[in-house]
């Protein structure tokens, strides 16, 4: 019996450690991203060259992981969908308008509003009753909300804000939101994370490579330095083990702890933009990081509530 309730006790601790380590991978790797697609407008690489590229490669890397694991992505009528579905509402559009946001409202302040997707998922997770009411993780919810409303107060309240290019930004949350539930609601049954997400990313490539063919975009890479294409490399990789992450954050967690990358993100995006870009620290920048950091705690704690 003692035996039998060490094993069970270790599962449990398995089941909310797992995706708090993805969660803060993941996140990582998502603040470091935004960054990046700062330094590449720096250097005049543009947002859909960046981005497409990036992927394009990142797709590569997972593709060769998954046939080194005999895991392919699956080819079906239900998969291409899931893979079209999530690589536009996940990857290429949230992404094209972050990426194209940050040269005009700074890489912190992207960072900071890819926090706001989990209020988004949480009320949609539960319309959809996919989610149990619980205060615990209602409250963790509100609090990371509050902290990036805080954080985002300030910036629009500036003199210089740039009201267009921050609205746009902020269809970048919805878009999130949408794929978080998505992904979750028609997840493929029997396929693993492993084998998704090169398939979500290749249908990004495409749809990004599309895009590339209107009026007015480009795909083109300065080749006369090295930097853009370092850059890109770096991005790739970031971009592959952060869209693994997200897949094994989305089976072991669901929609509303995958949601708080985005606040997991801001912590490590907005003091990286601060002290290595030269960016203007926001103001309150120290109460919506406590506010955030609050959030993922009771989250997290509702969540091992839940499986206890």
């Amino acid at each position: 019996m003692k035996s039998l309730s060490t094993t069970r006790a270790h599962s449990r601790r398995s089941a909310w450690l797992a995706p708090l380590v993805y969660l803060l991978s993941g996140g990582a790797l998502l603040g470091l991203s935004t960054n990046l697609a700062k330094l590449a407008g720096d250097i005049q690489l543009s947002a859909l060259a960046f981005l497409f590229w990036s992927i394009s490669g990142a797709a590569l890397i997972l593709l060769v992981l998954s046939a080194f694991r005999r895991n392919l992505p699956p080819v079906n009528g239900r998969t291409i969908e899931y893979y079209v579905i999530s690589g536009l509402l996940g990857v290429a559009g949230a992404n094209l308008l972050f990426f194209s946001a940050v040269p005009h409202v700074g890489a912190g302040f992207v960072a900071l509003i890819i926090t706001l997707p989990p209020l988004l998922t949480y009320v949609g997770a539960l319309a959809l009753k996919m989610e149990r009411f619980q205060v615990l993780r209602a409250a963790g919810v509100v609090s990371a909300l509050a902290g990036a409303v805080t954080l985002a107060f300030h910036k629009l309240s500036a003199p210089d804000a740039n009201y267009l290019w921050i609205l746009l930004a902020l269809i970048g949350p919805v878009l999130l939101a949408i794929g978080n539930l998505y992904r979750t609601l028609r997840w493929p049954e029997g396929v693993s994370s492993d084998a998704l997400a090169p398939g979500m990313l290749i249908a990004a490539a495409v749809l990004l490579l599309s895009v590339g063919f209107l009026p007015g975009f480009s795909l083109n890479v300065p080749t006369d330095r090295p930097l853009p294409i370092i850059l890109i490399a770096i991005q790739a990789v970031v971009f592959a083990g952060q869209f693994l992450l997200l897949f094994l954050l989305q089976k072991s967690g669901g929609p509303v702890f995958l949601s708080l990358l985005g606040s997991v993100g801001a912590v490590v995006g907005v003091p990286v933009a601060i002290l290595l870009q030269g960016e203007t620290a926001p103001e309150g920048l120290l109460l919506g990081t406590l506010l955030i950091g609050a959030g993922i705690a009771l989250l997290n704690i509702g969540k091992a509530k839940q499986l206890n």
